[in-house]
């Protein structure tokens, strides 16, 4: 079976998981199980290499507490207009878990310099796989809180995660010519 199809299909068979909670506490909770070695994958996210591989084209990372963790999803744009410029890691414990700040996108210029906070969790689903929890929260309110909300509720779950799976399964993601699958769930 070709393994683009493969990812998608367990995709769809219940390999996401995700609970939305609506209220005050209103986090995105979701995790993918990845067939890579633990150390492939804590590379990705905790390096600039890794993060090319998948989550953006270009970045800035310092993997220690109070260090750089800027993605940047359009390189070649204004400062501030870039991607997460400013955002910083906020915890990190080699090889099980990574905090970061993560601010709204360029279009949301109301909530732009306000950060939220991601969590993402490693850990062996068995010798074959990975799984990769993320829980991201820290919304204020209002209209442009709730379009952050569902765009970030959306990215994870459509194109981050898809991202980081196809990205081990097929090959790394050539961003200049992003012809990337993700999900429709």
């Amino acid at each position: 079976m070709n393994r683009i199809v493969l990812v998608f299909l367990l995709a769809w068979m219940g390999l996401f998981r995700g609970a939305d909670a609506q209220d005050q506490s209103r986090a995105i909770d979701i995790a993918v199980y990845v067939e890579a070695p633990l150390k492939a994958v804590w590379q990705a996210w905790t390096t600039e290499t890794g993060v090319k591989t998948f989550l953006a084209p270009d970045a800035k990372i310092d993997p220690r507490v109070g260090g750089a963790y800027e993605l940047y999803f359009d390189p070649k744009a204004e400062l501030g207009q870039r991607g997460s410029e400013g955002c910083v890691i906020l915890a990190i414990e080699p090889m099980k878990m990574l905090s970061f700040t993560l601010n709204p996108p360029p279009d949301m210029p109301e909530i732009r310099k306000q950060r939220t906070h991601v969590t993402v969790r490693f850990s062996r689903a068995n010798e074959r796989s990975v799984k990769v929890s993320i829980f991201h929260d820290g919304w204020g309110e209002g209209e442009q809180w709730n379009r952050a909300y569902e765009y970030f509720k959306k990215t994870w779950r459509e194109i981050v995660l898809p991202r980081l799976v196809y990205s081990f399964a097929v090959e790394p993601i050539i961003w200049e010519d992003p012809q990337i699958p993700v999900s429709r769930k």
